[in-house]
């Protein structure tokens, strides 16, 4: 049985109601989330076991954050305490042509000053098959940074395999210069099997480029074979990475994206079918949903590939049209999708 095992920031997400503005609101609305914490929900969601890793002030908040996840079936006891508060972001839902906003309120929180030693990995690794980890995690605190490699030496010492959503957020990545950086996600992502990332990540974190795409042309279609070069280089500068991902998203307004995905094994790359999603009701999150889609699909069909990425893609189509960070659909609404049924009929 796999038992995967995901670490980083669950944050206190604080939001407008509905499509309002900041200046507009007198309350938020609250929802319990962050990119590691959104794949082991999902993974729970789809019978697979997990255990999600990461520090968190003994307070009142720190407690609902634990609820949260104890009551989506994820594991955990691996938790460890301490600090004195919890992060918080504020998203402003945008609509139409008008963006969304994110602004972060998370220095000084709990998991931001967690420090090598704090965790007992070989205990929280102990029995698990799979390590995930996201860029986000490295970009919060140096100290982060340090405490994720040492997980990853002990994950890659036990044999698990190791993925990666490289997720690079300029907002975070303020305690090093661009080149630190580059040194920092190059020697964590060295670790990896699985490297999921889109072309903003590919080129923050190490200059890699796709070939003649810009992706802040509204309405342009994105055409996969456009990411082949950037998958090969990534495969160049990362050899021990068995399967490297990118997800694509053509933004033609803030409420209607294209959505698809392609896989490069090294030899064959692999392309899923295009969706529409036309009303979009809450996108964060829906990278986070892709790969724990594709953790499940690497898990459940080890020989498909293709089933894997065309399931991944699927799972995150679905995740666009649920409010809050995490993906709570079941595999048989993933299935249905899949098969072709995007009726969206009452089921009774």
């Amino acid at each position: 049985m796999h038992s995967v095992v995901t670490f980083g920031e669950i944050m206190l997400r604080l939001s407008p109601p509905g499509f309002m503005r900041f200046s507009q609101t007198n309350n938020f609305d609250v929802v319990y989330g962050g990119g590691e914490s959104n794949v082991a929900v999902s993974l729970a969601n789809y019978g697979v076991k997990v255990d999600f890793v990461t520090r968190l002030p003994d307070n009142d908040l720190g407690q609902c954050a634990l609820m949260e996840l104890r009551k989506r079936g994820v594991g955990t006891e691996k938790i460890v305490f301490g600090g004195q508060r919890l992060g918080v972001y504020f998203l402003e839902t945008g609509a139409v042509s008008r963006g969304s906003k994110v602004i972060y309120d998370r220095a000084h929180s709990a998991m931001a000053e967690i420090r090598p030693g704090m965790i007992d990995w070989h205990s929280a690794l102990d029995k698990a098959t799979w390590f995930h980890w996201t860029g986000i995690t490295p970009a919060i605190s140096k100290s982060a940074a340090d405490s994720l490699l040492e997980a990853l030496k002990i994950a890659k010492e036990k044999g698990l395999t190791i993925s990666t959503d490289l997720n690079f957020r300029a907002k975070l990545w303020t305690y090093c210069d661009s080149k630190e950086r580059e040194q920092i996600m190059t020697e964590l992502t060295s670790f990896c099997d699985i490297i999921l990332g889109n072309e903003e990540d590919a080129e923050k974190h190490f200059d890699i480029k796709p070939e003649g795409l810009d992706i802040t042309t509204q309405g342009e279609q994105v055409k996969a074979d456009a990411f082949l070069s950037v998958c090969k280089q990534m495969r160049t500068k990362f050899p021990h990475a068995k399967k490297i991902i990118t997800t694509l998203r053509g933004s033609l307004s803030a409420s209607h994206n294209s959505w698809s995905g392609v896989l490069y094994d090294g030899s064959h790359m692999y392309k899923s079918k295009e969706y529409q999603i036309t009303h979009i009701v809450d996108r964060v999150g829906g990278g986070d949903s892709f790969m724990s889609g594709l953790i499940y699909g690497l898990i459940r069909y080890p020989e498909d590939d293709q089933y894997a990425l065309d399931f991944a893609v699927a799972a995150s189509c679905l995740k666009h049209t649920i409010k809050g960070d995490a993906n709570l659909v079941s595999v048989d609404e993933v299935l249905k999708l899949m098969s072709g049924d995007a009726s969206g009929r009452v089921a009774r």
